[in-house]
């Protein structure tokens, strides 16, 4: 049967699965929009381009199902970009579909030309413009594919305003999506592993992100409770292993690490990296991190081991399956617990050497909002959180107990991500409270999309930790011994007024300058949110020059939080 090729296209996206579409129609796309009306796909009109990429970003994240970003040709399309790249660094699989001029007119400089393809190439899997209506549906089998693959990301899709309009033959039903081969361990290795772990006194396992993809992360700590292994996680792990489990060490990093996770580390002889990427953040000073230990890495993505260094295993595996693979071969072997003492240490140093947060101070210190947002919510909660000094203070002081429900901007760190990416979680999950900690300057890049949420009664909390300063910008400009261009005391003195914004944009809104009003504010937050399906936002007026805690070294992390007060 004949069908145009934006009828074909939305017809292939629902047969692949896509359940849900951020975007903003425009008339280089609008022949798709044209299908879309009336698709089973729950579209969501956004209020910035980027903001379609991260919402599509947040909703697979938390829903682990592919979401659709649309938007039209130009400056919308290049508007995708950090999008895609937050998305692509933090192997998060999302469709992206732009529209283009005519195909006769993409070398005459028309009105909105760009090349999407050329442009996104190095933050996507692949990229394509769809040249001929023919090659559609090979085109978006691959494109599927390649999401799902391996290490997962986006693909972008260009979709050239005749070509859209173009007839081809084509029938849905002989569509069939490709099929994913599992990534499977080689079991020699696996065995080399095990070995190397009898051989320790000391191992650790680190749970990365690809655990947390993988869906294996009561994996990982079923196998660190057969062999009494202490888990440290990366900050994209965060909530793989409860917090209060007894082999939870607590994150490694010279900014969002914690001291128990610095101290496990470096004490450990050997460490089981599964589904990480050793980065900079993460590892600091690469000699300090490597030095005197043995390493095994195993991640799906080949190329990521010996990126950073070269381990004395690599191992190319889906998390799960290798993880799996190594329970079944502990358990053959009859592997006793290799260092159960060190274990049972664990509980009494999550305790010692956790970071004070009960300052009692108004405004408050940052490390206090974040105690009052552990106490207020529970477990399926879903939060968002995108970069600077609020991040850090986020990584290092949130209490997640469950995995999948923190979705940071992690290898990208991009401001603006927050607040769309808990609208895209909320949709996800609307019965599940959607949180996002934002810096008051944070605020302002895709703050519009509150908006949004509010209008189609998505309410999200929204937690602004304001100290009127670019916070960790100014922390790194006291290095080089000067301060500049960096402090805003309008965000707190009432020039820029937060609590008008979040009302402007829909939401119940307050400011508190106090632990005890900022308790008070997240009960009614919460109560409103059930309640009447607004949005809140709570502008928490904090310490000005509070700095975090960070260093060049895991073994050297400078601790500048008071000690008292």
């Amino acid at each position: 049967m004949k069908m145009t090729v934006a009828q074909a296209i939305v017809e292939i996206m629902c047969k692949e699965g896509i359940r849900k579409a951020f975007g903003i129609p425009g008339a280089a796309i609008n022949p798709v929009y044209k299908y879309l009306e009336h698709a089973p796909i729950e579209h969501f009109t956004m209020r910035h381009e980027e903001a379609c990429v991260h919402a599509a970003d947040g909703c697979q994240r938390a829903g682990r199902e592919i979401a659709l970003a649309i938007c039209s040709a130009g400056p919308g399309a290049t508007n995708f970009v950090t999008g895609l790249y937050t998305a692509f660094i933090d192997s998060m699989p999302v469709l992206c579909v732009v529209g283009q001029a005519n195909s006769d007119q993409l070398k005459q400089e028309p009105f909105q030309c760009v090349d999407m393809p050329d442009i996104v190439k190095t933050v996507t899997k692949k990229a394509w413009s769809v040249m001929k209506a023919e090659d559609l549906p090979g085109i978006m089998k691959e494109a599927f594919y390649l999401m799902r693959e391996g290490r997962p990301g986006p693909v972008l899709i260009e979709l050239p305003l005749d070509v859209q309009k173009s007839e081809f033959e084509f029938d849905i039903d002989s569509y069939e999506p490709a099929k994913i081969e599992e990534a499977v361990p080689d079991q020699n290795k696996i065995k080399e592993a095990v070995q190397m772990i009898k051989d320790s006194k000391d191992p650790v396992i680190i749970m990365g992100g690809g655990c947390v993809i993988s869906e294996c992360c009561e994996d990982v700590v079923r196998l660190a409770e057969l062999l009494q292994i202490p888990v440290v996680t990366t900050y994209q792990a965060k909530g793989g292993i409860p917090e209060e489990h007894p082999l939870n060490a607590g994150h490694v990093g010279i900014q969002v690490g914690q001291p128990i996770g610095n101290k496990v580390f470096l004490d450990s002889d050997l460490v089981i990296g599964i589904g990480n990427r050793f980065s900079d953040r993460h590892t600091g000073d690469l000699k300090t991190y490597c030095e005197g230990r043995k390493f095994i890495h195993i991640n799906i993505d080949e190329s990521q081991i010996g990126l950073v260094f070269q381990p004395d295993l690599g191992i190319v595996s889906d998390a799960g399956l290798a993880v799996r693979a190594l329970i079944g071969q502990v358990k053959a072997q009859g592997i006793k617990p290799v260092n159960a003492e060190r274990a049972q240490a664990i509980p009494s140093l999550q305790k010692t050497m956790a970071r004070k947060t009960d300052y009692d101070s108004s405004p408050m210190m940052p490390h206090r909002v974040f105690q009052e947002v552990n106490e207020a919510f529970d477990d399926e909660t879903y939060f968002t959180v995108g970069c600077g000094i609020t991040q850090i203070w986020s990584g290092q002081l949130q209490k997640i107990r469950k995995a999948g429900k923190y979705l940071p901007s992690g290898g990208a760190g991009t401001l603006g991500y927050e607040v769309p990416a808990a609208f895209g979680a909320k949709v996800a999950h609307p019965e599940c409270s959607s949180v996002t900690i934002v810096g008051d300057f944070g605020l302002t890049f895709m703050g519009e999309e509150i908006a949004v949420a509010t209008a189609f009664k998505k309410p999200i909390i929204i937690i602004v930790v304001n100290n009127a300063y670019l916070g960790l910008i100014r922390q790194n400009q006291s290095g080089y011994g000067f301060e500049y261009a960096v402090d805003m005391p309008y965000n707190q003195d009432g020039t820029i007024d937060y609590v008008k914004l979040g009302e402007a944009y829909g939401c119940v809104a307050e400011r508190v300058f106090s632990p005890k009003e900022l308790k008070a504010a997240l009960v009614r937050a919460k109560a409103c949110s059930e309640a009447s399906g607004r949005c809140y936002l709570i502008d928490a007026i904090c310490v000005k020059r509070q700095p975090c805690d960070m260093g060049g070294s895991i073994n050297a992390i400078k601790s500048w939080a008071p000690q008292e007060g």
